[in-house]
């Protein structure tokens, strides 16, 4: 069948990344978008590259995001030299504030464990005098934070903007407003139909949000996927006071100080609640008084894109050979890896070794 080398259904984040990394590898690559109408996880990304506490309780994934975080500088600065576009990466570290003492201690307990299960990512306690030395204008309700050097923060549109030029820049095609119909299984490839529109390719990886439940398995994959909606909160621009990356706020690069985020069953609504933006700006109040002042521009709901066990999954389809499946809920820490490792390994034919465990049938599976 001739047609492109890689087909990627999917234009958020996790498409963008393969696609992006398949390209550089040499492959042929068209990436298809649905467009607007779909909903996109990226555009309410919170944009956090955060490894405390991710994976405790399940090392592989822990050392999974391990690994991605660590690919972040060579990716973030190979993208930036071959887009020319700043995607806002800051390596700061990051830090997750305590406002009881059982905040304190429930972050004493994730670092034991974290250190149990071999993580060795670098994470440290703070007492209050030392965070106020850090952040002049702390709130008095904030009791200390853990820290850990490896977090950081990105704009998540730049960075998709960035994923799709280069893509481009790499040879490959990006097809905006394509909504798939039907996915056609051949012996030598696959056909991609849509509104007449027809795309043939030796592969396809199905990285298509939530829309991947019905995608999948037209393909023999299984991706039992789900909505969470998750409220943010934009201010103003302010004078830079916050260069962190925090679990609660953030300021960006432009001034912006993003608050979030809060994680609701919804169903497919991504409208936004008051209720929720007060909780969430009351919190970044406590933490920081200063924003009492700050007017609010903005309040976005969007759909992060959950699997049962909250786990990423990365699949072959059996049926299909050559159809693949990825998708997670961390699409800006793993970002890396998927473009320099994923990517690569898709346009090659086979999954890294180390994206095994992360396969549909761990959830059917006795625990």
């Amino acid at each position: 069948m001739s047609g492109h080398d890689l087909i990627v259904i999917g234009g958020g984040l996790i498409g963008s990344a393969i696609g992006w990394g398949a390209a550089r590898a040499g492959a042929d690559v068209t990436l298809l978008d649905e467009g607007d109408v779909a909903f996109r996880a990226a555009r309410g990304n919170f944009g956090l590259i955060w490894l405390q506490g991710k994976g405790v309780g399940t090392p592989r994934y822990m050392h999974w995001s391990l690994r991605a975080a660590r690919m972040w500088p060579r990716f973030a600065s190979t993208l930036q030299a071959q887009t020319g576009i700043d995607i806002g990466w800051r390596p700061s570290g990051g830090l997750h504030f305590c406002l009881s003492e059982a905040e304190l201690q429930g972050r004493r307990d994730m670092i034991a464990r974290t250190r149990a299960a071999g993580g060795d990512i670098d994470i440290e306690m703070l007492d209050r005098s030392a965070l106020a030395e850090m952040l002049p204008g702390l709130g008095p309700d904030v009791l200390g934070a853990s820290f850990s050097p490896l977090d950081s923060h990105v704009s998540p549109l730049y960075l998709l903007r960035a994923l799709q030029k280069g893509l481009q820049l790499a040879g490959g095609s990006y097809r905006p407003n394509f909504r798939i119909d039907e996915i056609i299984c051949r012996p030598n490839g696959f056909i991609v139909l849509s509104e007449g529109r027809r795309i043939e390719g030796r592969r396809l990886v199905i990285a298509a949000g939530l829309g991947a439940a019905k995608l999948a398995p037209q393909v023999g994959l299984s991706m039992p996927v789900a909505p969470e909606r998750g409220q943010i909160v934009v201010t103003e621009r302010l004078k830079p006071f916050f260069p962190y990356a925090g679990n609660c706020l953030r300021q960006s690069a432009e001034g912006s100080v993003l608050l979030g985020s809060s994680h609701e069953e919804a169903g497919f609504d991504d409208g936004t609640d008051v209720r929720a933006g007060a909780k969430l700006s009351h919190l970044a109040v406590r933490i920081f008084p200063r924003l009492a002042e700050a007017s609010v521009v903005r309040l976005w709901g969007s759909l992060r894109v959950m699997t049962p066990d909250g786990l990423p999954i990365y699949e072959e389809s059996q049926r299909c050979p050559g159809a693949f499946a990825a998708t997670c809920h961390s699409g800006v820490t793993l970002a890396s890896i998927h473009a320099l490792e994923v990517g690569p390994g898709i346009a090659a034919g086979a999954l890294p070794a180390e994206a095994g465990f992360f396969c549909s049938t761990r959830l059917t599976q006795p625990a």
